[in-house]
């Protein structure tokens, strides 16, 4: 069945487990991360990760012990900076902490400075430091760069260095995730071969949004290739629709 085809519980429940559930508000504190991961554990499953910031991983991992869901937290975050030897030190710490995705910032400043070489380096840092089996997510930010050239050349980055998933946004800029930088992204992704999964994130709250993107992947990748190792939709908003279309009456 084609997404579109989908209804709207049958949309949540295929959502479910694509979804990065994600708390990176300041002012979050060890009992909204014990209490946001406590929500996750759904009577339909759970979703495929909560990202929060490196401070709340240990929290996180005590929390989901017993389930799989993964553990993501985020470096170089949100600001994106060139500083090779910062990224390092922050992908490496998470890990310690027992992170198991890494979603990274891509110096986005750096690439439209036309400074490629060094975005190219922070990445590569930032994948030899995650090693084997840690999945790596790239941020490209795609609202802040100029154009549908540059987001192509921050794609071809990411895949040149092996990352897992090429993401969209941080959610922390004024444009974040839009159907135009996804479709760049996808076809990108298609090009590769698909070996690369696709992270929609940034101002999806809704099933609507969230329907939007998941229509996009299929199209251009098919239905076989949405998986949670292949797609993510990273959102904090969205799973409280998900979890009223799964509690509402058949």
């Amino acid at each position: 069945m084609s997404a579109i085809e989908l209804s709207r519980r049958a949309l949540a429940l295929r959502l479910l487990p694509l979804l990065d559930l994600t708390s990176l508000g300041e002012d979050d504190t060890p009992e909204l991360i014990e209490t946001l991961c406590a929500s996750a554990r759904t009577a339909h499953g759970l979703p495929a990760a909560l990202c929060v910031y490196p401070e709340h991983v240990t929290t996180a991992r005590r929390a989901l012990r017993g389930t799989t869901a993964r553990v993501a937290t985020v470096v170089n975050f949100p600001d994106g900076s060139s500083l090779r030897g910062r990224v390092v030190r922050e992908t490496r710490r998470a890990l310690a902490a027992g992170a198991d995705e890494i979603d990274l910032v891509l110096p986005y400043r750096a690439l439209r400075r036309r400074e490629l070489g060094l975005a190219e380096a922070v990445v590569a840092d930032c994948r030899e430091a995650c090693g084997a089996g840690v999945t790596l997510k790239l941020i490209l930010e795609t609202g802040e760069l100029a154009n549908a050239d540059m987001i192509r050349q921050a794609c071809n980055i990411g895949l040149a260095a092996r990352v897992d998933f090429l993401k969209t946004s941080t959610g922390k800029v004024g444009v974040n995730a839009t159907p135009a930088a996804a479709a760049i992204m996808l076809g990108a992704i298609a090009d590769f071969g698909g070996r690369c999964g696709f992270k929609a994130a940034g101002g999806i709250r809704t099933l609507a949004d969230a329907h939007t993107y998941l229509e996009l992947a299929e199209s251009r990748l098919g239905a076989d290739w949405i998986t949670p190792a292949h797609f993510r939709i990273g959102a904090s908003a969205l799973f409280g629709e998900i979890t009223a279309a799964l509690a509402a009456p058949e």
